[in-house]
């Protein structure tokens, strides 16, 4: 009685939360990359949350969940940047800022079609 027809135009509730969760997600880590950028300019606090964020981005990318990966490598790639750019390599230091930016943009634009994929799937279910 409440089983999903085949064939219906829209995926189940729970993908719809799940996309819902992702887009989120992304909106949040982006925002959160441009705070890194701005934190990483002092040489131990930009240690710190190097080391803490390309943690929190190896936990992402070994999820189970494949949704999680494309976020899980952009943040495990902004941690890693930002350990690399405190080592006092000129052109790492020169690179780090429009690197994370162009990693939260990447984010956001992410995070903007995964919430655009959403609520086209809440609208088909109404």
């Amino acid at each position: 009685m409440n089983d999903i027809e085949p064939g219906e135009p829209y995926g189940s509730t729970k993908n719809l939360a799940k996309q819902g969760v992702a887009a989120v997600g992304m909106i949040a880590g982006g925002a959160f990359l441009f705070i890194v950028e701005a934190l990483a300019r002092f040489r131990v606090l930009g240690l710190v949350i190097g080391v803490a964020v390309g943690i929190v981005g190896l936990v992402a990318l070994l999820s189970r969940d494949p949704e999680d990966k494309k976020p899980g490598a952009l943040i495990t790639a902004a941690g890693i940047l930002v350990i690399l750019s405190k080592t006092g390599i000129p052109v790492l230091k020169a690179l780090a800022p429009t690197l994370l930016s162009i990693g939260a943009v990447g984010l956001i634009v992410m995070g903007l079609w995964k919430g655009i994929q959403f609520f086209k799937g809440l609208k088909s279910r109404s």
